[in-house]
């Protein structure tokens, strides 16, 4: 498992990952981004909070959590 910190907020890169970061980001959830934002709108991801700026988007590192775990239960 990837080592996420205990608390705090991920923005969508530390998610799905981005391979052309200097150092690359591997991906916790490996999805695209249109499939990770279609996700989020259906509801099989978690809702983004916005309150860290208005053109920041970013993740609870405890929905992530959970999600995976969701994730992992069900396979």
């Amino acid at each position: 498992m990837h080592k996420l910190p205990e608390t705090g907020y991920l923005r969508l890169p530390h998610i799905i990952g981005n391979p052309k970061a200097n150092p690359p980001i591997p991906a916790v959830i490996p999805v695209g981004k249109s499939t990770w934002w279609q996700g989020v709108r259906t509801g099989r991801y978690p809702q983004p909070v916005r309150t860290l700026g208005r053109r920041i988007t970013a993740w609870r590192v405890e929905d992530i959590r959970r999600l995976i775990e969701s994730l992992q239960s069900a396979s």
